[in-house]
């Protein structure tokens, strides 16, 4: 009996697989990086897994290369970049100095870290979620999990680390972060972000005086980056409520959102 052919896989569809791949082995050599010492060295490797990890998604929407594989390999690089190598950094940099209590942080994140990407996942086919709750992730995402958890030793780059790489400081950041990515904040989500056209060239003007500034002085852009982006918590609660609200009272007057409403509500 002849089997049947298999349909071949365009290599185009292979490519956002391939750059998982790419910022799985970045973030396992950030771990490598940190047990060598070379601390700016295994930060950037965690850089680079978060920029892959932003492309390969939209590359796979672009080229209709998405799969079910591909999502489940993305998640599971997830967890690996910046659910396990960030704490391991942070435990060779100084946890190790608080012996069981720092191996517990570890693992505490790491836990914590798998539960959130497990909830997001699972959100993903949540039929009834509001239009516009798509403008919002629940907790914090990993990517910028791992770039807060990572902060105090960015920081140790530029001001020292007398302050900076003490172990207890370290540990209740480690918490803080932790808890966050478990939490049920409501945190700004840029997928959804619609621009208008008078609103393109000083978004790509904004972008290329980040990359800019990132090639130049990149801890303490990546600093100025990761304090707004917790400036920013207040404001999306705040955004999420009164969108939850108003939702609320058209439910009870009767006047259900439309399509145009949600597009309006992403838009705010």
């Amino acid at each position: 009996m002849q089997r049947p052919r298999r349909a071949r896989l365009s290599l185009n569809k292979m490519i956002p697989n391939m750059l998982t791949l790419i910022a799985l082995s970045s973030g396992l050599t950030a771990i490598r990086f940190a047990y060598e010492a070379r601390w700016e060295h295994a930060v950037l490797a965690i850089l680079v897994a978060a920029v892959l990890d932003g492309l390969d998604g939209r590359i796979a929407r672009l080229m209709k290369g998405t799969s079910r594989f591909g999502a489940e390999l993305d998640s599971l690089s997830d967890f690996v970049c910046f659910g396990v190598a960030p704490p391991f950094m942070l435990y060779f940099w100084t946890l190790d100095a608080l012996g069981r209590f720092g191996w517990l942080l570890v693992l505490a994140y790491a836990v914590s870290m798998v539960l959130r990407l497990a909830r997001f996942n699972t959100a993903i086919d949540d039929a009834e979620a509001p239009a516009w709750a798509t403008a919002f992730f629940t907790g914090v995402p990993a990517p910028a999990g791992a770039g807060l958890i990572l902060l105090p030793m960015i920081l140790s780059f530029q001001v020292g680390e007398t302050v900076m790489r003490n172990p207890e400081f370290v540990a209740a950041f480690v918490v803080v972060v932790a808890a966050l990515l478990v939490s049920r904040l409501p945190t700004y989500s840029l997928k959804k972000v619609k621009l208008t056209p008078s609103m393109i060239l000083p978004v790509m003007l904004g972008v290329g005086i980040t990359i800019a500034s990132l090639m130049s002085v990149p801890w303490l852009t990546l600093s100025i980056i990761l304090f707004a982006y917790l400036i920013s918590f207040p404001f999306s609660y705040r955004t999420y409520r009164a969108m939850e609200r108003r939702l609320g009272a058209r439910a009870r007057t009767g006047d259900a959102p439309n399509e145009g409403d949600d597009e309006d509500a992403n838009d705010d």
